[in-house]
């Protein structure tokens, strides 16, 4: 029976709320039709109407809505109403926030 520790463990580069956050903005963008629609949108400048998503990706617009909505609540899309349509852009910064947060903390010497 092993007794000794063969390494210390560092800390953690997320808290708990950090990693949860990270996880909601993650499973956000693992659905194909969600990913698509925020690649559309992070390459658009300004903004897309949820019925030209649903058409460039050949889904319904109920299910384009349902897929807009789970990217809002994740906070990388924000929406706006006009009307009967709603218009989605991605909020500025929020695709940068989920890089930096994929990418391991250097620490300088």
């Amino acid at each position: 029976m092993r007794t000794e520790i063969c390494c210390t463990p560092g800390e953690p580069a997320l808290d708990a709320d950090e990693a949860e956050a990270l996880a909601t903005r993650l499973k956000a963008v693992a659905d194909p039709s969600r990913l698509r629609m925020l690649s559309m949108l992070a390459v658009t400048d300004g903004e897309l109407c949820v019925c030209d998503l649903a058409d460039a990706i050949g889904i319904g617009q109920p299910t384009a809505s349902h897929h807009a909505k789970v990217l809002v609540a994740a906070g990388l899309v924000e929406r706006e109403q006009r009307g009967r349509w709603a218009f989605y852009r991605v909020i500025p910064g929020a695709l940068d926030e989920l890089g930096a947060a994929l990418r391991p903390a250097i620490a300088l010497a």
